[in-house]
């Protein structure tokens, strides 16, 4: 009889080599775009290994390290924020690339070894499979348990502070009313789901109800903080810890972190450092967090085309931050209001899609205030839009919003 076993020891470098570079050519993987080689192959090596024992005639089956490699595997893909449609897709890879790997063997054995061989290799990737979704919905509940645990906090800073302005109370209840519904009617979908019928606890729809459950509490909790600190700053709460940067230097680090974002939608990211001053004296964290909010509001509302930023010096007292998109652009008689909180200059479905807050631009407004700038803003619709924050060279240390 043939032992089909060895040859798949022999060519395990191989196929793993082939299954990470598939995963990577994947259009419909999305997650691997961000990863190392090593965190794509992850446990593979192990399953394969394993996988040889069950098709050897001599070796004892280990399908226990099938079983545990698995359940490490999709424990890593939910931190890697992997979808379950992704994790799928891997395994249907894995086992065609078994297939091609094998096949000239297969295709010289008996009908009766083929068949083993086929049955064998099926029920080891099944088995991996329903392991790894049974840990990476485990790892997908923790992730949310902790989402509302953090939920539960911030909310109770949030409800202190709501007292102090009443003002915004009815309008962050319109904000949160969508998300919430949507946390609400997929967690009761869920539940219900499990309890009709406990063998679908593993099934892509249960999982993806979870995702939908996580993405609307991510997005409570952003609105929550960002709350939060438009409050902060509001109350004068807010320190300036001025020091001397390199702004080229704050910019590189901002721009490392948002380059992803342009990179997914295709964009043209263009920085432009060339007039700025060698040195300034302001906040770094502050300029960085106008910096990514200008940034990420421009890539969100921008569907093709470029995001470019300018920095120069002004004048001999001042230096400049320009950022331009191609995108939807903004109203003439909105621009007067897009730096109020929760108002957006958008349609109400592409506010939606966006998955914004409605509170960048405001947090943006109050920190520039806080450094003592300025920010303009020239727009079309259609057209795209310009955000040109005027800055002081030398921003001294004050701790409230005049």
């Amino acid at each position: 009889m043939m032992d089909f076993s060895q040859t798949l020891i022999n060519k395990s470098d191989a196929i793993v080599e082939q299954w990470v570079e598939a995963v990577y050519q994947d259009e419909q993987i999305e997650a691997t775009k961000e990863l190392t080689f090593k965190a794509v192959r992850d446990s593979l090596p192990r399953v394969l290994k394993a996988l040889a024992t069950v098709l050897s005639e001599s070796e004892k089956s280990d399908l226990q390290t099938v079983v545990d490699a698995s359940l490490e595997h999709g424990l890593l893909r939910a931190e890697q924020g992997f979808e379950p449609a992704e994790i799928a897709r891997e395994y249907r890879l894995l086992r065609f690339i078994i297939f091609s790997f094998l096949e000239e063997d297969l295709l010289k054995a008996s009908p009766v070894e083929l068949l083993r061989a086929v049955r064998l290799i099926d029920t080891v990737i099944d088995e991996a499979i329903a392991r790894c979704f049974n840990s990476y919905t485990h790892g997908r509940l923790q992730e949310l348990e902790q989402l509302q645990s953090q939920l539960r906090l911030t909310n109770q800073e949030l409800t202190r502070l709501v007292r102090a302005s009443k003002d915004s109370l009815s309008q962050l209840a319109h904000e949160l009313k969508t998300p919430l519904t949507s946390i609400i009617g997929y967690a009761d979908l869920f539940l219900r789901q499990q309890r009709q019928n406990p063998e679908l606890k593993d099934s892509y729809s249960n999982l993806e109800s979870i995702e939908r459950v996580m993405k609307s509490g991510r997005l409570i909790l952003r609105l929550i903080n960002d709350t939060l600190e438009i409050s902060r700053y509001d109350a004068g709460r807010m320190i300036l810890q001025p020091t001397v940067i390199n702004v080229c230097e704050v910019i590189n680090s901002v721009i490392e972190i948002i380059e992803p974002l342009a990179r997914n939608k295709e964009l043209s990211l263009i920085v432009d450092c060339d007039r700025a001053p060698n040195q300034v004296t302001t906040d770094p964290l502050r300029v960085q967090q106008i910096l990514t909010n200008l940034l990420s509001n421009a890539i969100r509302y921008t569907e093709s085309g470029t995001v470019s930023l300018q920095c120069y010096q002004e004048s001999e007292q001042t230096w400049a931050i320009s950022i331009t998109d191609t995108g939807l652009g903004i109203a003439s008689d909105a621009q007067s209001k897009i730096f109020q909180p929760y108002f957006r200059a958008v349609s109400e479905q592409q506010a939606s899609d966006s998955h914004g807050t409605g509170l960048g631009l405001a947090i943006v407004s109050r920190l520039v205030q806080l450094l003592h700038g300025e920010i303009k803003v020239d727009s079309q619709l259609g057209k795209g839009s310009t955000f040109t924050v005027i800055l002081p060279l030398y921003s001294g240390s004050h701790s409230s919003i005049e």
